[in-house]
């Protein structure tokens, strides 16, 4: 077959092939974190671009040097066929589609602070997997976890490891369902021996127990599981607190004392098994005390935490494993939204709670507790508890939680409009370093002698200071404010302390026109250097992506420049940066920050002390690229650092093995497909704005190539927090499709979008609608241009056949521009188009659009609908629960209103995303063939 013929079929196959390899991510390597000192690193992968079924894997160096990659847990080999049929809650389905997770089997897992216990549930059955390892002698080469190169561990010098896996509690969960499911977002102890999950009203706690003895030889192989029975009904020992506060708040363990002495002797003599603790909940009651409707969650993040903050988390431990901080929220005065299946009409509706701009968001509560263990590491109590304290009335958004190290958690909230937040430092340490002094205070009351000196001395000293104060447990200190007129942007990772510290924060910079950094409220990183997430922070830095802006930080580090290729916008580079970096105003002068990346493209780390994983994408390689970075023994990380970027680790430079000085790497497997083809792309800046622009024309191969001129297709989101033109290939296969359909395929980045500092996130406040069809426009008119300065030959464009298509933002846009500028463009298809701003989220559209109702009228759309003299075909899904149908329902009823013709298009059982691949294939089809006869 023809190179002609497999790119004109590579063509043909793409939607279904895309669909059925989740976007051509199934068998690619993700989720990668580093563990122990960062010579290993867990991450997950399914066998095949077509297996959606991710499992455990490891990658890791012996002691030789060489790379190898460990599968540590299989849900086949767990669940066999059932790990093909998924049947998990529906909280964990919706916690999916805020995270956009489309596929199955370990989605996600927790690891411990040493890296050797990892919690997952598969199925909504809890397992854990514990890595040993041990000598690698050759002598137990069973019990080996499928690796990959066996034959080379077997002859390494060193140890290797062995992976065994293990249901945790499953006596109890099959016990009572009712009471112990369903199991969510589990987070493993740092010190490895518990673990925490909620079922959305318990905070669950596990004690791990001992391992059952394994059959010889086979890791994780089948063996009775040890198991205690459970200690009674739900309600047994659970205390309602009557204080207003706490009145959906409970908590308790189950059975009682005597029984738990009973229990604690014979456990003395037999091992240990696991055990779940009810250790708090939420539960409301009417005036008869009767069970009422629990509008009460627990341990879960809130709608619009998950949705729009990227935090998915609702408790967190302490870093020493004694204490949690966790959520708890009320939802009872949000709107009620029902989410239908007209399809199935026997299936009821759907009923959940939506913050919906301009109303109520839930109410938001952060709670800490102490726990208290017994001598075997069994749960006792809570011997301390009490609400955080903040002015939750002034800043109900809690953004961000923080707790590393040997500090108190820090908590990042947020006022409605997002306009002012406040770094807080929440008490629990500090707290109990009160109460150890009052203990102290008292001994040395009574017989100094049996005081510890040393905790004498430090008494000494705070009583000599009498204007010291201890703070009380779960109170609050202010840390940092920060405030912008339009709103503050949330950055990854931060606020963090260093280890020793001192307090990393993000500041949107409008005088340097920067997204930055600050420790200790000095601006470290440089202007022009726009920070997107915080990796990692140490005491002499921080590793962060960025985008760089040339017109602000003109000078680039020398390895890209020898590297060539365009670091702007476009790229997400991974640098390191010294906190001495630049002054506070972000001096012309100030040094430039250590690339890790070289090459340009889209790129995340993980980091630990002697190594790190690097992953992402580019335009020169069609699947994901994941590395990992050994280095030999260094003081700090941050001589890591040094060493590794001086290696360039994408630049091609580093050795295959770490040698004296000079890390190593090793690229870790990637099984996904590719489509096939290479998108013939060409980057442009345009019009007045010089917006980032890709053009997609069609294929050498492909029959449009050589015609004179072509239909445009513009393809844009172009709304705020995202952007579509950047480095990597996998962001133009659609519209490569399209291209080798019969046109030129534009998405121009414009006003709103990120990558281009603070002052161009914010030109669209509170006029979203008409800046970003402005510059839709603007591209459309300087495209001819810019394209006859291209060093290229493809077809010249047809300004008098221009249509748009775009998903979400980008179906606004699309519906807005055959609207509202009918003469540019002269057909469009709307997927899943906000309509109407105020039956959007509250976080997201009041961050835009304010809080005044006048401003969501003008950057609506319905009321447009008259205006319509262009074909417009409107598509949704009716599971959606982000975009919700009724979007697309208004409008078309306004449209029907004022007797104007569209097309409509719904799709029963979609969400916001589109995997199944008949749907995906006739999705395109459909509005390809659509615009063509529009164009025609």
């Amino acid at each position: 077959m023809s190179e002609n013929i497999d790119v004109n079929e590579a063509i043909k196959v793409f939607p279904r092939l895309r669909a059925r390899t989740l976007r051509f991510n199934g068998g690619a390597p993700r989720s990668a974190k580093v563990v122990g000192d960062g010579s290993q690193a867990l991450f997950l992968r399914s066998d095949g671009p077509e297996d959606l079924v991710t499992a455990l894997w490891l990658s890791w160096f012996d002691a030789a040097g060489e790379h190898h990659e460990t599968k540590l847990a299989d849900p086949r080999e767990l669940l066999g066929a059932a790990a093909d049929s998924e049947d998990v809650p529906a909280e964990e389905r919706a916690r999916r589609e805020r995270a956009r997770e489309g596929g199955a089997g370990i989605v996600s897992y927790s690891v411990d602070e040493a890296g050797d216990c990892v919690v997952f549930t598969i199925n909504g059955r809890l397992y854990l997997t514990e890595i040993d390892w041990i000598a690698a002698s050759g002598e137990d080469d069973e019990g080996i976890a499928d690796t990959a190169d066996a034959e080379d561990v077997e002859s390494a010098s060193g140890y290797v490891p062995v992976a065994h896996t293990r249901e945790l509690a499953g006596e109890w969960l099959d016990g009572d369902p009712a009471a112990y499911t369903p199991v969510l977002n589990p987070r493993i102890s740092p010190d490895g021996n518990h673990v925490l999950y909620t079922t959305g009203t318990h905070l669950m706690l596990v004690d791990i127990g001992d391992w059952p003895e394994l059959d010889a030889g086979v890791a994780g192989g089948a063996a009775d599981v040890l198991h205690e029975e459970p200690a009674g009904e739900l309600s047994d020992g659970v205390d309602v607190e009557s204080d207003a506060v706490e009145e959906a708040l409970s908590e308790g363990l189950y059975g009682d004392a005597d029984a738990d002495a009973d229990a604690d002797e014979f456990e003395d003599e037999e091992p240990l098994a696991d055990r779940i603790t009810a250790i708090y909940g939420v539960s409301v009651e009417d005036e008869d005390g009767n069970p009422a409707e629990n509008t009460w969650k627990i341990g879960l993040a809130e709608f619009v935490a998950g949705e729009e903050m990227n935090r998915y988390d609702g408790f967190w431990w302490s870093p020493d494993s004694r204490h949690v901080l966790f959520e708890s929220f009320d939802t009872a005065n949000e709107p009620v939204w029902y989410i239908s299946d007209p399809a199935n009409p026997e299936h009821p509706a759907e009923g959940r709670r939506y913050p919906r701009a301009l109303t109520q968001n839930a109410d938001v509560y952060l709670t800490a507790i102490t726990l208290a263990f017994d001598d075997d590491g069994r749960y006792l109590g809570i011997t301390a508890n009490a609400d955080v304290d903040w002015d939750r009335k002034a800043y109900e958004y809690v953004a961000a939680v923080s707790w590393t190290g040997e500090h108190d958690p820090l908590v990042l909230v947020q006022n409605r409009r997002q306009s002012a937040d406040q770094v807080l430092e929440v008490a629990v340490s500090a707290a109990e370093e009160s109460a150890d002094f009052a203990e102290i205070e008292g001994g040395l009351a009574g017989d100094v002698d049996d005081v510890d000196s040393a905790a004498a001395a430090a008494a000494d000293d705070a009583a000599a200071e009498p204007h010291l104060t201890w703070p009380a447990f779960g109170s609050t200190r202010v840390l940092e404010e920060h405030a912008n007129d339009q709103w503050i942007d949330l950055v990854p990772g931060t606020p963090a302390y260093t280890p020793d510290g001192h307090l990393v924060c993000s500041l949107n910079d409008m005088a340097a026109d920067t997204n930055r950094l600050t420790v200790d409220g000095r601006p470290f990183t440089p202007a022009g250097w726009n920070v997107r997430e915080v990796l990692h922070v140490s005491d002499d830095g921080v590793v962060a992506v960025v985008q760089r802006e040339p017109d602000l930080a003109p000078d680039a580090p020398a390895v890209w420049k020898a590297q060539g290729g365009e670091h702007d916008a476009r790229s997400f580079d991974v640098v390191l940066f010294d906190f001495g970096a630049a002054d506070a105003a972000g001096a012309a002068g100030a040094s430039l920050p250590v690339p890790i990346t070289t090459t340009p493209g889209v790129w995340t780390a993980s980091w630990g002390e002697r190594g790190g994983v690097i992953s992402g994408r580019d335009l020169a390689h069609a699947g994901v690229q994941m590395t990992h970075v050994v280095a030999p023994q260094f003081d700090s990380v941050d001589e890591l650092f040094e060493a590794v970027t001086a290696g360039a680790p994408l630049g091609g430079e580093l050795s295959a093995q770490p040698t004296e000085g000079r890390p190593g790497s090793a690229a870790i497997a990637s099984y996904a497909a590719e489509p096939g083809f290479t998108p013939n792309l060409h980057f442009v800046r345009l019009g007045e704005h010089r917006l980032y622009t890709a053009i997609v024309a069609p294929s050498p191969e492909s029959p449009y190539a050589n015609a004179e001129k072509l239909s445009v297709l513009m393809k844009p989101y172009g709304g705020p927090g995202f952007q579509q033109v950047v480095d990597a290939q996998s962001f133009y296969w659609e519209g490569q499709w399209w291209a080798d359909q019969g046109f030129l395929v534009v998405t121009a980045d414009g006003r709103g979008t990120t990558g281009r500092g603070p002052a161009w996130d914010r030109a669209i406040f509170e006029n979203m609608k008409d800046i970003t069809l402005a510059d839709q426009i603007e591209a459309v008119n300087a495209l001819p241009a810019a394209m006859a300065g291209l060093n290229a030959s493809i077809p010249a464009p047809d300004l008098d056949k221009v249509c748009m298509i775009g998903w979400s933002y980008g179906g606004f846009l699309s519906a807005l521009a055959v609207l509202d500028a009918p003469n540019v463009f002269k057909a469009a298809c709307a997927g899943a188009p906000p309509t109407e701003w105020t039956l959007y989220d509250t976080h997201y559209t009041e961050r835009y659009l304010g809080l005044d109702p006048d401003v969501y009228y003008r950057n609506g759309i319905i009321q447009d609908a008259p205006k319509l003299e262009r074909p417009l075909m409107l598509i949704h899904g009716f599971a959606d629960d982000n975009v919700t149908i009724a979007h697309s329902l208004k409008l078309s009823q306004a449209l029907m209103a004022a007797g104007r013709p569209h097309t409509y298009l719904p799709l029963t059982g979609i969400t916001h995303m589109t995997n199944d691949e008949t749907v995906a294939e006739n999705l395109l089809t459909l509005q390809r063939d659509f615009l063509k006869d529009a164009l025609a």
